[in-house]
């Protein structure tokens, strides 16, 4: 079954590999025909990169009887309304992180989800990374036992990207900042491991650019089984290997090479990306699964499980309710470090 995208909004650049991987692969069958942006240089640039056919508005883009679904990647101020327009016009919905600036745009957005019926899912490549659906599997399986900690490093090199301090991603008129904008991610893979925590206690801050702010960021989530998570992130990162740590009762699970500074950098020939150790047996079994070339390919992965949700052949990587979910526990590191105390969730 072949499915007509038009995407509103190229601000979050990963829908420009979405679109090439759909284009490239003819099987997937999606194929984007139209585009809206407020920014007429993006706009332009998709039309030359994607062939879209420009939308001089949102409304225009959706009013077409050839547009069957949307993809929402403009700037995250801007999610809710266009969340609302496309469920209002009856379109199946994928909508970049974050999800919303404040949980009263998030509650829109799952308003209008509800009210509609329209389909709509997140589009977070963690959740669907080969690696990370083993060890969620490897969890779930009950060989490591009970459950302590979990660990996860995260980082951008945004110091060393040309006129980043420029960038809507540090507008507040458009976005939060660097950490409400990536650390989203480890925080939704935290989420999706374990769910709602049952506190949040974190320390936010720019420690290079005070362009930038909240350049670092440092989270620990506490769950009511015992269970500690912990998610730090630096934008500011060249280069890293360790990416994730998950320590049991029974043995350990371990991550390399699983985010951009540590994807994008050379690294030793047959280096593991996962693997783990367990005290029955007293030595590392490696997952045989490969870590991608770079960080893009990862992105561009996630095309595919996005066609399939598209097509009814999947349901959604992640519901309106968990994107929600995922940014109230965002937000509340903000509210931990600007009081300088443990937050309940």
């Amino acid at each position: 079954m072949s499915v007509n995208v038009g995407i509103l909004g190229f601000a979050h650049s990963h829908v420009n590999a979405y679109c090439n991987r759909w284009r490239q692969d003819a099987p997937m069958s999606v194929r984007v025909v139209a585009g809206w942006d407020h920014n007429a240089t993006r706009l332009d640039a998709a039309r030359e990169d994607h062939g879209v056919e420009p939308a001089e508005s949102p409304d225009d883009l959706l009013g077409r009887d050839d547009v069957d679904a949307v993809v929402v990647a403009a700037e995250t101020s801007l999610h809710a309304e266009l969340v609302e327009r496309a469920a209002a016009a009856g379109k199946a919905i994928v909508l970049q992180k974050p999800m919303a600036l404040t949980m009263e745009q998030a509650d829109r957005i799952v308003a209008a989800v509800r009210a509609s019926g329209v389909p709509l899912t997140m589009a977070w490549q963690m959740r669907v990374d080969p690696q990370n659906v083993k060890m969620k599997q490897l969890l779930a399986g009950g060989q490591f036992g009970r459950l302590l900690m979990v660990r996860r490093r995260h980082g951008l090199s945004t110091h060393v990207w040309p006129n980043f301090e420029q960038s809507w991603h540090v507008d507040p008129d458009y976005n939060r900042d660097i950490w409400a904008d990536d650390a989203s991610h480890p925080i939704d893979f935290i989420y999706w491991l374990l769910g709602t925590p049952a506190s949040v206690t974190a320390e936010l801050g720019s420690l290079l650019n005070p362009k930038v702010p909240n350049d670092h960021g440092i989270a620990i989530f506490r769950y009511g089984e015992g269970v500690f998570a912990e998610v730090s992130c630096s934008f500011t990162c060249v280069a890293a290997e360790g990416t994730t740590e998950i320590l049991c009762e029974k043995g350990t699970i371990v991550q390399s090479y699983g985010d951009g500074p540590s994807t994008n950098v050379p690294r030793p020939d047959g280096a593991v990306g996962l693997k783990w150790f367990l005290h029955e047996t007293g030595q590392w079994t490696e997952s045989g699964i490969p870590t991608p070339a770079g960080h893009g390919e990862r992105i561009a992965a996630l095309a595919g499980p996005l066609a399939e949700f598209l097509q009814g052949r999947r349901e959604a990587i992640a519901t309106a309710e968990e994107g929600r979910e995922a940014l109230r526990m965002v937000l509340a590191c903000y509210e931990s470090a600007e009081a300088g105390r443990r937050v309940t969730l």
